[in-house]
């Protein structure tokens, strides 16, 4: 099955073939047909598509899919250019630009991370239209657990960006004396002021890398031209 035309398909070839796949991919395409259903069908993997696994350099890990229409476009905490950025995604870009003193761009799309291999990935793929955490009992979490323990097996040393108690809930995963685990709270409104300001990590994130021979993410996404 090549769902990912990269390393991402030969890794996880084994996870396709089993049972609670089929049945999850299924019990999805049943909520496509019959509900307005976010991301775009599409758009469902584009973590993975846009990020192949051997290049993986750190992880972003969100909760689920945004639900409002429009957003959600396969990567946590990015939107689609024209989209209003969301206010977790407005604290990320106050945090980098205290860190480093960028401006914040004019729109939340973030595949110019992505690119560089920054692997922005939910716990859960998929969710109805208004309803958030709609999917997350559909599977979603059996196979994204399987790509975190996938991009732990690496042999380059990776940064994963664990923010929130879902995400820091994932750090059994890791192994930590290989890689390096940032945990703080969530960029959100209701919880940034306690912890996620000032946690330096996009800064920590390049040191590592660097200490470790790999070359740094560029954290300045460059601004959107209509």
């Amino acid at each position: 099955m090549n769902f990912f035309k990269n390393s991402w398909d030969e890794a996880l070839a084994d996870e396709f073939e089993k049972p609670y796949f089929k049945e999850l991919l299924d019990r999805v395409d049943e909520e496509y047909q019959k509900h307005t259903v976010y991301p775009p069908r599409n758009k469902i993997f584009s973590a993975l598509t846009n990020c192949d696994l051997n290049s993986v350099k750190v992880v972003i890990l969100g909760q689920d899919p945004y639900h409002e229409e429009g957003q959600a476009h396969g990567m946590s905490f990015s939107v689609m250019p024209e989209v209003e950025i969301p206010p977790s995604l407005k604290n990320i870009y106050k945090e980098i630009q205290s860190e480093y003193g960028y401006e914040p761009p004019n729109h939340g799309c973030l595949i110019s991370w992505s690119k560089q291999g920054v692997l922005l990935l939910n716990a859960t793929l998929t969710v109805r239209a208004g309803l958030a955490n709609s999917h997350a009992s559909f599977g979603w979490q059996k196979f994204t657990d399987r790509v975190i323990k996938e991009v732990n097996k690496q042999n380059s040393p990776v940064v994963f960006l664990l923010w929130g108690r879902n995400a820091i809930n994932k750090k059994p995963l890791i192994d930590t004396s290989r890689h390096l685990v940032l945990t703080s709270v969530h960029p959100s409104p209701l919880s940034a002021y306690g912890g996620f300001f000032g946690c330096g990590h996009f800064k920590k994130a390049n040191e590592f890398l660097s200490q470790n021979g790999r070359e740094e993410i560029d954290w300045k996404i460059p601004n959107y031209k209509k």
